[in-house]
């Protein structure tokens, strides 16, 4: 789907998260307005509210689109207000963390983000919903969570996606989670691994692909369950995920449109790299194609990511708005 001509918009920002609001604002407004479109609405997200608040009044105020711009919680929050509408999100990326972006093949690049929207590529996408939040990646219960709480964030301003292998590394011995897994109708089974993924597409941070024949818009969820025991079978699983093998060691993959997990003990948990309270339970159902999202175009291919080198080919009018 390609939408064009100029449309009304607003900005959810985090301030905390933005190096330079100011600036900013200064180059999202340039862009923008250098190709015809209205100034867009600001708004900055608050402790209590991280974005869905904003998002929902962007909404009201007439938004035909809204830039998300921050970390992985302001993304999560436009993702909660927005899907089931037809306002479009865009995702700009900024913050210490952003897995959609990520997907989009937008990490670190503010530039070819609003090239991507500006040129109009729209898809509509699933969501994933856990309680009353809905997310765009992914969920998951035990060693990523765990992995998250534990990396700094001052390392991840400064060195991105490579802080998140020390928060791991404090986590590669902990025990295995005892799991009770169902997936839609099936018969329960039970594992002791030590993460459970549930993703709509496929990349984790720094663009490692874990699963790979996730789809963003096919009505359905992909689970992984990572079950390896020693830092061998570690090496052996990151490995085969590298290689994008279709069999991984430690790994068993499957479908499902609704996954309940049950744990005989709270688990950390989290959504879109996003830290929720811990829990024995996690519930995700899916959202079919609930979501209309700023793509790269042609916007065709499984992988969001493919088709983000032309929009980033195509970004030098915005890269030089950006420095003058």
């Amino acid at each position: 789907m390609t939408i064009a001509g100029p449309l009304r918009s607003a900005v959810v920002v985090n301030p905390v998260k933005v190096p330079d609001p100011h600036e900013l604002r200064r180059t999202i407004t340039e862009a923008l307005t250098a190709r015809g479109w209205p100034e867009p609405m600001w708004f900055e997200t608050t402790v209590d509210d991280p974005g869905a608040g904003q998002a929902a009044q962007a909404a009201r105020d007439g938004a035909q689109l809204v830039f998300a711009c921050g970390g992985d919680g302001t993304v999560m929050a436009c993702v909660t207000a927005l899907a089931g509408s037809d306002v479009a999100l865009a995702v700009l990326p900024a913050g210490t963390g952003n897995l959609l972006a990520a997907n989009l093949g937008l990490a670190g690049d503010l530039a070819t983000g609003l090239e991507v929207v500006l040129q109009g590529g729209r898809r509509r996408i699933d969501v994933g919903a856990v309680g009353e939040q809905s997310f765009a990646v992914m969920a998951g219960m035990g060693f990523d969570a765990h992995m998250l709480d534990a990396t700094n964030d001052t390392a991840k301003k400064h060195i991105g996606w490579l802080a998140y292998a020390a928060g791991a590394a404090q986590h590669l011995r902990d025990r295995p989670m005892h799991l009770r897994i169902t997936l839609d109708d099936k018969k329960a089974f039970t594992r002791r691994p030590r993460t459970v993924i549930v993703g709509n597409v496929g990349r984790l941070q720094g663009g490692m692909r874990l699963l790979n024949d996730a789809q963003p818009d096919d009505g359905l969820l992909d689970v992984a369950i990572l079950s390896p025991r020693t830092l061998r079978h570690w090496v052996a699983l990151g490995w085969g995920v590298l290689r994008r093998k279709r069999t991984v060691s430690s790994m068993e993959t499957f479908t499902a449109t609704r996954v309940q997990i049950h744990s005989k003990r709270p688990q950390p948990r989290q959504l879109d790299g996003d830290l929720i309270d811990p829990g024995k339970d996690l519930v995700v159902t899916v959202r079919p194609q609930a979501l209309l999202l700023c793509v790269p175009q042609p916007a065709a291919s499984p992988d969001l990511a493919d088709d983000a080198a032309a929009a980033d080919h195509d970004a030098d009018e915005v890269r030089k708005s950006a420095i003058r």
